[in-house]
C-alpha cells in the first residue's frame, strides 16, 4: 500500500485549506449547497450532494500554455 500525505485545515467557517504531497487547494461552501474547490494545479471543481446516494460534480481544468 502506498504512503500518502493529506492534511486539511479549517481556516474560516465554511472554508478549508487542503494540502497534499503535490499541491494545495481551497474549498468553500458547506454540506448543504454547492462546494467550490480551486487547486494550485489550475483545476476548479464544483460539487453538490443530492438526496439519497446521488451526487453531482463538474470539473474544469486551466488550458495549457504553448
Amino acid at each position: 500500500m502506498p504512503i500518502t500525505f493529506r492534511k486539511s485545515f479549517r481556516i474560516l467557517p465554511g472554508v478549508r485549506l487542503n494540502i497534499n504531497k503535490r499541491s494545495w487547494s481551497v474549498t468553500s461552501g458547506g454540506s448543504k449547497g454547492p462546494r467550490h474547490t480551486t487547486s494550485s494545479t489550475g483545476r476548479r471543481t464544483t460539487s453538490m450532494d443530492l438526496p439519497g446516494p446521488f451526487g453531482w460534480r463538474r470539473t474544469t481544468k486551466k488550458a495549457k500554455r504553448r
